[in-house]
């Protein structure tokens, strides 16, 4: 993660309240009617989170800190958007992000634990371009379905057959692996693992986002989804590699819709590819074992990092409304695990799962509790490159030659109760338990504890 390019204080202040005083104004240009042709839509988020001091037999490099810690991140992204022509769309989010992660840096964990950190850049706010896109819709019949408001989305209606394409600055994200109950860490759970799968090493900068398309054929119940998004010039950071024909991910997704004993829920099938220049696993580890001594970069992988390598990965996701109040979610996924990480974080296989509660059933319809269980692995290879000393770009714990992995599966624990404080303002208490914190076991477990603090207008 880059934390450079920091604008000016002052102006960064200027632009800040620009943003925040504009909030005010959204009535005079967001419309209320059933078809938008403007919108412009707020959110700020405040995530604050403390972990407990926790045993650790050792600690490395890029080991979460044993003792006692705080973090937070700040957001506010506008979300502004008009129709240039019938069915087209055009949307610009400007965001201002802050934050200070766990120890100093985004490391220590596969699953981590606030998925605004990618965007954090530090203690002074950063203003940035999120998204600039253009969506297209075909209309091929069928009966018609009502397209709600929100955020990058005009109410309007649509043919249930349709094709989409969206082309431009966006998350791939955005598009694939969408939940009902596991998909926005604004406003659901916080974790990686929970927000999309955590072995999806999808393409993107080291915010999230890229540049790219992708299409969508609706037909019934069926969706058909496909597209190839740009990623980075080096692993992990935020430079983009504009060479799609030559560095790239691809993705393609299935998703089916149907009704179980009278609820809705659907499933969807996600393969991807990516096609990058990044370090083989077995070719770091041989590098360790010809340069013995202490690892404390991870000047392995930087050394064998040369021509193209292919990482794929296959996963399904489940929602299902058990009832209008409870909501049931599973995400699983493999990937090869051959090469290092591309985008995303530390984990070659992820299981995800989960009841979410809506607070109708206690007199309060927008609050929600959630709870979640993740279980993540690694693939033989990373496990190896770990165990003889390596360190990556978040994971690594080995201080000496003679003290290696001790790996176990990371299993995380986490529960959530949101609570609606008025119109558009949601308070939320978090708690996780992580056990085996970057696939060790001799560190750990860890108690995590967050409030966020979400507004939309």
């Amino acid at each position: 993660m880059s934390y450079s390019c920091f604008m000016p204080q002052f102006l960064v202040q200027r632009l800040t309240a620009l943003v925040l005083c504009s909030m005010a104004a959204v009535g005079a240009w967001a419309q209320t009617a059933e078809t938008e042709d403007t919108t412009a839509r707020y959110q700020l988020t405040y995530n604050w989170q403390h972990h407990n001091a926790f045993q650790a037999g050792y600690s490395g490099a890029n080991s979460l800190s044993p003792q006692s810690e705080r973090m937070y991140t700040f957001s506010t992204t506008a979300h502004w958007g008009f129709r240039p022509w019938q069915d087209g769309e055009l949307y610009f989010n400007p965001e201002v992000a802050s934050g200070i992660p766990f120890s100093g840096n985004v490391i220590g964990m596969g699953g981590f634990t606030n998925g605004e950190i990618t965007r954090a850049g530090g203690s002074t706010p950063k203003l940035y371009r999120q998204r600039l896109f253009l969506r297209q819709t075909w209309n091929h019949g069928g009966d018609k379905e009502q397209v709600e408001p929100d955020f990058n989305q005009m109410a309007g209606w649509v043919d249930k057959n349709r094709f989409v394409l969206t082309a431009g600055n966006f998350s791939t994200l955005d598009v694939f692996d969408d939940n009902a109950y596991a998909k926005d860490p604004r406003t659901q759970f916080m974790n990686w693992g929970n927000w999309t799968y955590a072995s999806y090493d999808y393409a993107a900068d080291a915010r999230g986002f890229g540049w790219g398309f992708a299409g969508e054929w609706y037909q019934d119940n069926w969706v058909l989804r496909f597209g190839r998004m740009s990623g980075p010039k080096e692993p992990n950071g935020l430079p983009v590699d504009f060479a799609l024909g030559k560095h790239y991910g691809d993705q393609v997704e299935v998703e089916r819709g149907h009704m179980l004993a009278g609820q809705p829920g659907k499933v969807r099938v996600l393969a991807w590819r990516n096609r990058a220049q990044v370090a083989s696993f077995n070719d770091a580890t041989q590098w360790l074992q010809n340069h013995p001594g202490v690892q404390t970069t991870p000047q392995a992988l930087m050394d064998v990092r040369g021509g193209e390598k292919i990482k794929y990965g296959l996963g399904v996701n489940i929602e299902q409304a058990i009832n209008p109040s409870v909501g049931f979610f599973l995400r699983a996924m493999k990937a090869d695990g051959r090469t290092e990480t591309y985008a995303f974080t530390e984990a070659d296989g992820s299981l995800s799962t989960g009841l979410v509660f809506k607070g109708g059933l206690w007199g309060r319809a927008d609050d929600a509790v959630g709870v979640a269980f993740m279980h993540n692995t690694l693939s033989p290879e990373r496990r190896g490159f770990l165990a003889a000393g390596g360190m990556s770009y978040f994971i690594g714990d080995a201080a000496s030659a003679t003290q290696t992995l001790s790996y176990k599966p990371e299993q995380i624990l986490e529960a959530f109760y949101s609570f609606q404080m008025m119109r558009g303002t949601w308070l939320t208490t978090d708690y996780q338990r992580i056990h085996n914190p970057a696939y060790n076991a001799d560190r750990g477990p860890v108690n995590v504890y967050a409030l966020r603090l979400h507004a939309e207008f």
